[in-house]
């Protein structure tokens, strides 16, 4: 979800009223994705790289994620949104934390949507936390594949995405989910999140529906028209 800050600048606005517009960006593509029947989205609020950033705008997204929650999760619960954490949230405030997990289990029964939000997460960091727990758990070099590697990944109650969005103009990845976007599909839009909306997310999913996923494979696998 990037472009938030320069959403603000360009309007003369606080970074952090970027962030409060991309908030509501968020809650209008949760219901969109909803609509659409889409059992998973995944939405990168807070890198382990953000921890860079000015103390005060940390410190304002870290408010901004409280408030979303306290005004939000009600909504969310009643709605059918199963939320979900991925990431490293130890280092964050303990109210926070606090807040957080009561939110994870307050809609831990629901099955409409599968909502997973990256905080303090990163790529690389994934990998090397999953490492140290198949080590810690005694687990040999033999034992070890790609399937028994992901059931310890922070994503192992997910599919793989099928589509990745990338807003803002920025042509990369930003360490995110690096195992998981092997096959992925990628968009890049020069959109701003916070002006990201449904008609955006059409845009982004019809452009995904004329992609040719083959996995490996030739067109004419994929087609059918040869043996496998």
């Amino acid at each position: 979800m990037d472009g938030n800050g320069r959403w603000a600048k360009s309007r003369c606005l606080s970074r952090l009223k970027g962030h409060e517009e991309g908030a509501q960006a968020a809650r209008r593509i949760v219901e969109a994705v909803k609509e659409r029947n889409i059992p998973y989205l995944t939405l990168y609020a807070f890198s382990s790289e953000n921890w860079n950033r000015p103390k005060d705008e940390v410190e304002g997204l870290f408010r901004l994620l409280e408030g979303f929650i306290d005004k939000e999760i009600d909504r969310l619960k009643e709605s059918g949104v199963c939320l979900h954490i991925i990431g490293d949230i130890s280092k964050f405030p303990s109210v926070l934390i606090e807040k957080v997990m009561m939110s994870v289990d307050k809609t831990a029964r629901n099955k409409e949507i599968h909502l997973s939000v990256a905080l303090n997460y990163g790529g690389r960091d994934e990998i090397i936390r999953t490492t140290r727990k198949i080590i810690s758990e005694g687990l040999t070099a033999d034992s070890l594949n790609q399937k028994v590697f992901a059931g310890y990944l922070d994503t192992a109650f997910m599919p793989d995405p099928d589509l990745l969005i990338r807003t803002g103009g920025e042509w990369r990845i930003s360490n995110f989910l690096l195992w998981q976007l092997a096959y992925t599909e990628i968009f890049f839009t020069d959109t701003l999140w916070p002006d990201f909306d449904e008609d955006a997310l059409e845009r982004a999913l019809t452009w995904f529906s004329s992609r040719e996923r083959r996995f490996g494979m030739t067109s004419e696998q994929v087609r059918g028209k040869e043996p496998v």
